[in-house]
């Protein structure tokens, strides 16, 4: 029976516990983990909507573009004036920021002056308080001594939603915190600030950057840490900022880069959202307040709002007898008798008890023990509520931020200002864990601003002015990239001079326009079975080609691929023929064929002296290759000499070929229209079907032919028919052959000298072919990327990129391959990726320094898919002119990685060629199989002619 009791006893006990009698009563107050997650996911999809231009309008969270598209990087420096409006006083401040002192070492030097606000100026005209506040202003250069005649750069920190246009525009969309100031809503406030100081005179004043102090306050903390890039406000009201992908806000043109958004979070659950969450007291402390139905979030959590909220908790509980006995005092029934000061002096660790019993006295009341520890649970319970709310929308954000990034973790730092988070004992410690808490993934750190909005405002203008200044250079670096339509007009008439002079046997050009000895394109009629042997970078090929009879554009192919190291490449002949016959010797025995003597051909990329078909003479090596001993010689004689030292099996050579040309062969079994092959991958090379007539080199070496005594005539070798423009092959008479332009070296007679770049120079002068191929090192794949090097090279060290930070990477040639250009310049890639790309290279950068390295790719290809362009019109208006034609339909063959896999290569190409050449009606068709089975096409022509 005593047990009974004493379970009875302290269950009565229990039962008086006066936390679990609060408990109880505000259970609505009291947010599980389920709850914020759900409230978390609200938010987030509020943010969704407010980014939309299609549903910003409807949407209660406006997400504000701030046009801030940078935190700072320690860079910044300059004077500024500084004004911060967003209470019943202001700030008038001067702010001097000192370049490379940011991190950990201050670097920010502050004078200020405050002055108060009249009371009727924040219910007056807008007129009134901005003179008020160009007066001040004055008056403060006055006092401090500073010079009125200089032009001076000012920042405003003006704490009121505002729909900003620009970083020194924006219209005011609602005024706040007591503020009721006519004639100022929806219009541009930076304007009537800068109409209030030329009517105050006397001031040289630029408006460079308008804030909201969220802002303000991320800029402030990331001048110290780089890593901020969200900004919180809990204090009289509250709201939040951070750094968002630019693609994702509609309402500002671009998507390259990021932009604060100003979130203005105070007014969700304006539109019903959070109305399962909303309790009793809320509403009573909205419908009390001077906007009722708005802010609602603001009134949950802010300052300005938690003392009323306790208070109107209290009275209740009082009213129901649970409470001081039932007894309800006049002072707590009125409005704004306890404020949030109160509520954090009642939850102080060590007096709050205390605290919390004085309180209840000076409001007339008579608390027990009892009463002082529920009042305090009611403060806990509310102040609670507000931190795991915050948590939660900071959650929401932090979020964002990480899907946004495709990061697994999110490492941030989030700067943090306002009375609440600086002066409530408990606030911070329970925000940062239940941060924590819901998102276990990323790491937060938690910075608390020590200097106010005015030195974010400053910071954000010092920022604004290193952009500005940071852009004007770097548009001035890559000016001469951007080539106009007069300059592209003269790439395309010295191309046409160069293809003229080529073809003359008696004048020197850089376009040695090498006869290829092709007289036909294929025409369907191909059959048999042929060998290809591709050499032209750093791997072989070797293919067979099976051409089925009477099956026009039908053909199976099969190929191995083989490593040419790069001791091979550099080596001598003998080792890089001999290396060809041993990778022939393996296909072979792949093939199972190795006792059939194969007709072949060899393509071989280089510029080549063809005497005939299956003859060819190396003029010079391009693409990295510098094997000695084979210039000057005959390459088809090098191969069988390799092929008899090998002993193993027999080829019968038939034909000589170069890229281009078995790249146009190849098109034109698909198109018969296709009589250009165009080579725009690791080299830069065009060939195309020439009138026999304008070939007067075909003539110079048939003389020298002849002077050579008991010189025989072979299959090939051409005969003067004595008919004009046509010579004889056989007994067939032709009238075009395919004439290898090698375009690459326009430009080594100086001609192409106005529009290289010194960063051409230094790429030309590093080569291992000093002063040749100037085309084709402004156009190809083998040197984009070591220009691209280049420019970023010289825009670091002018500390334009990359903080002034030149790696060892970025010293290293070669290191910035063309294929990292393609992919930095893909549309689907998104900053974050470009920046994996440079981290990948040793380059540590922010998304400013991504989006210009973007830009650094984009101009130097484009310059490049330009001069292709120019130098494609030129040829197309030629073969036009030379057919006598008003109009030319024509096909080009194309093959190459930076035509095939860079994403707008080919467009800007296909536009330039188009614009300058009018006339002419040009298709691209890519090359599927390459100049490998053209080399099959021009070994069964050639096999077919014979033949006929």
């Amino acid at each position: 029976m005593f047990a009974v009791h004493l379970v009875s006893f302290f269950f009565s006990k229990l039962q008086e516990d006066p936390t679990k009698k609060v408990d109880r009563f505000l259970y609505a107050m009291r947010l599980n983990d389920d709850q914020l997650r759900d409230i978390s996911a609200r938010f987030q999809a509020e943010m969704k909507k407010g980014l939309s231009a299609e549903s910003n309008d409807a949407a209660a969270v406006k997400m504000l573009p701030t046009h801030v598209r940078s935190t700072p990087h320690g860079s910044e420096k300059g004077e500024f004036l500084a004004l911060d409006l967003g209470g019943s006083k202001f700030k008038v401040l001067q702010v001097k920021v000192r370049e490379g002192t940011g991190i950990r070492r201050g670097g920010v030097e502050m004078e200020e002056k405050t002055y108060p606000i009249p009371k009727e100026l924040l219910i007056g005209r807008a007129t009134e308080l901005f003179d008020h506040v160009s007066e001040s202003l004055k008056d403060f250069l006055h006092e401090k001594n500073i010079s009125l005649k200089e032009k001076h750069p000012l920042a405003f920190t003006f704490s009121f939603p505002c729909e900003q246009s620009s970083l020194n525009q924006g219209s005011l969309l609602n005024w706040s915190k007591n503020y009721r100031v006519r004639g100022l809503q929806k219009k541009d406030v930076v304007q009537a600030l800068r109409e209030s100081i030329d009517r105050t005179g006397g001031m040289d004043v630029e408006v460079l950057a308008m804030v909201n102090d969220t802002v303000a306050t991320m800029i402030t903390c990331g001048f110290d840490d780089h890593n901020c890039e969200v900004g919180l406000i809990i204090g009289t009201g509250t709201n939040a900022c951070y750094m968002e992908e630019l693609r994702h806000v509609d309402l500002v043109e671009g998507d390259e880069g990021r932009m604060c958004v100003n979130t203005e979070w105070g007014a969700f659950g304006d539109d019903e959202t959070l109305d399962d969450y909303i309790t009793e007291f809320d509403r009573d402390v909205d419908a009390a307040s001077h906007n009722p139905g708005k802010q609602l979030f603001e009134k949950m959590v802010s300052g300005k709002y938690l003392g009323e909220l306790v208070r109107l908790v209290v009275l209740k509980m009082a009213k129901l007898g649970k409470l001081f006995d039932g007894h309800v005092s006049k002072a707590l029934r009125t409005k704004g008798k306890i404020t949030t000061a109160q509520v954090a002096a009642m939850e102080e660790y060590k007096d709050g008890l205390k605290n919390t019993k004085d309180i209840l006295t000076e409001l007339d009341l008579d608390p027990s023990q009892d009463d002082c520890i529920a009042v305090q649970h009611v403060s806990t319970i509310v102040s609670f509520r507000s931190s795991n709310l915050v948590a939660a929308g900071l959650a929401a954000i932090l979020t964002r931020i990480k899907e946004n990034r495709n990061l697994r973790t999110l490492t941030t730092t989030v700067g943090v200002d306002g009375t609440v988070y600086k002066t409530h004992p408990q606030y911070p410690k329970r925000l940062h864990k239940v941060v924590r808490h819901l998102l276990p993934e990323c790491h937060v750190r938690f910075v608390l601003s020590d200097s106010g909005s005015s030195k974010g405002a400053a910071v954000v203008a010092a920022v604004a002015q290193r952009l500005a200044s940071q852009r004007r250079k770097v548009d001035e670096t890559l000016a001469p990239f951007r080539l106009s339509q007069e300059q592209l007009q003269l790439v395309k008439a010295r191309m046409r001079a160069g293809l003229k002079a080529g073809l003359k046997s008696k004048m020197t050009s850089g376009v040695k326009m090498l006869p290829s000895f092709v007289y036909h394109t294929p025409d369907g009629t191909e059959h048999g079975e042929y060998l290809a042997l591709d050499l032209g970078g750093t791997n072989f090929r070797a293919l067979l080609v099976r051409f089925k009879k009477g099956l026009q554009q039908n053909s199976r192919l099969y190929h191995k691929i083989y490593t040419i190291p790069l001791e091979i490449m550099q080596g001598t002949g003998e080792e890089l023929f001999d290396h060809i016959a041993q990778c022939v010797s393996e296909f072979l025995d792949y093939m199972g064929m190795k006792k059939a003597r194969l007709p072949a051909g060899f393509t071989f990329s280089f510029p080549c002296e063809q005497t005939a078909l299956d003859t060819g003479t190396l003029v010079t090596w391009t693409k990295g290759y510098k094997a000695t001993d084979c210039e000057g010689h005959d390459v088809v004689n090098m191969l069988r000499e390799a092929i008899k030292r090998h002993n193993e099996f027999d080829l019968d050579i038939v034909a000589l070929v170069n890229d281009t040309v078995g790249t146009m062969m190849s098109c034109a079994y698909e198109d018969p229209q296709c009589e250009i092959g165009l080579i725009a991958g690791t080299g830069s090379n065009v060939c195309y079907m020439e009138e026999m007539k304008n070939i007067e080199k075909i003539e110079q070496k048939e003389g020298e032919m002849e002077k050579k005594e008991g010189t025989p005539e072979r299959e090939g070798d051409m005969q003067d028919d004595g008919t004009k423009g046509e010579k004889k092959v056989g007994d067939a008479k032709i009238q075009k052959m395919c004439i290898n332009t090698e375009w690459g070296g326009l430009g080594d007679d100086g001609s192409l000298d106005d529009i290289i770049t010194p960063y051409d120079i230094e790429v030309d002068q590093n080569s291992i072919n000093t002063g040749k191929q100037r085309f084709e090192k402004m156009t190809s794949g083998m040197y984009l990327g070591e220009i691209v090097r280049q420019v970023l090279l010289d825009l670091t060290r002018r500390r334009l990129l990359f903080k002034g930070h030149v790696t060892e990477t970025l010293k290293t040639p070669g290191i910035f391959k063309t294929e990292y250009v393609s992919k930095i310049e893909s549309d689907r890639l998104a900053l974050q990726q470009v920046r994996t790309i440079l981290q990948q290279l040793g380059l540590k950068s922010t998304c400013n320094d991504s989006i210009i390295v973007k830009e650094v790719c984009g101009a130097v290809s484009r310059r490049a898919a330009q001069m292709v362009g120019a130098g494609m019109a030129a040829l197309v208006d030629k073969m036009r002119e030379n057919r006598g034609l008003d109009h030319l339909d024509i096909t080009v063959g194309v093959d190459g990685a930076l035509y095939k896999l860079h994403p707008h290569f080919s467009i800007v190409l296909q536009e330039t060629a188009r614009d300058l050449a009018p006339q002419c009606n040009v298709t691209f068709l890519p090359s599927e199989e390459g100049s490998g089975k053209g080399a099959a096409l021009i070994t069964a022509v050639a096999r077919q002619k014979q033949k006929m």
